[in-house]
């Protein structure tokens, strides 16, 4: 983690401030900025490893600003909200944030959390190697499954759907590839939240609400099936 690069947006100069030492004090190296269009100017020039922004920054808007982000990268962003109203969750992870951090927060967790969402992106960008009992059709040569017109390259790290290359993040390939190692089988959120978003303690389910949303406006509103109380299904 040691060259790890993170971009940190936030318009409070004492939680900036305290929160870039806390980071460069584990070995981080952050670029830090005060408003929203400097931090799309940073991301730009600096190409950071992950992004931490806060929602309500001038300027640009943190929710904006992420959605800016996802036009142009899957890199993993982090929001932090003052408030956890589900108004601030839901727009931020569906502008494409990977995860969501309530202030006031302890830096320790803010560090846990950076390095959950890093781990989650380095499996998916390429890790290689498939799903411990995939199951669906599967050409053993190449690592690639088949449910209906969606395949997956688990070796490639790749999403087709209809022969169309379908853009996943990071998050939304584990999410699928989590789905994809059990289909047919009922994935209750407390699950999804533990093997996706590397969870040992509890979560916010809406987390896994969003992101399953977002993975369905990819591959196909019927490809994964809502099981009410018990989670989430992949259609065999």
């Amino acid at each position: 983690m040691a060259d790890t690069h993170v971009l940190f947006v936030e318009d409070d100069d004492v939680i900036r401030e305290a929160t870039q030492l806390a980071l460069e004090r584990v070995g981080f190296t952050v670029t830090a900025v005060p408003d929203g269009l400097l931090g799309l100017e940073a991301f730009r020039g600096d190409r950071p490893d992950i992004a931490l922004l806060d929602v309500m920054v001038p300027g640009l808007d943190g929710v904006s600003l992420c959605r800016r982000i996802r036009d142009e990268s899957t890199v993993p962003v982090i929001m932090l909200s003052a408030r956890a109203d589900a108004i601030d969750v839901v727009l931020g992870l569906e502008a494409g944030a990977d995860d969501y951090v309530t202030k006031p927060f302890d830096g320790a967790v803010l560090v846990a959390r950076i390095r959950a969402v890093l781990r989650r992106f380095g499996h998916a960008a390429g890790s290689g190697g498939s799903p411990d009992g995939a199951g669906g059709a599967q050409d053993e040569a190449s690592g690639v499954l088949v449910f209906g017109d969606v395949e997956i390259d688990t070796e490639g790290m790749e999403v087709r759907r209809g022969g169309a290359h379908v853009g996943l993040t990071p998050t939304e390939m584990r999410l699928l590839l989590e789905f994809s190692s059990a289909p047919g089988t009922v994935l209750s959120r407390d699950r999804l939240l533990e093997r996706v978003w590397d969870y040992g303690w509890g979560g916010d389910t809406r987390v896994v609400d969003v992101h399953v949303q977002r993975l369905r406006t990819k591959i196909g509103q019927d490809r994964i099936e809502t099981v009410r109380g018990f989670g989430y299904k992949l259609r065999a």
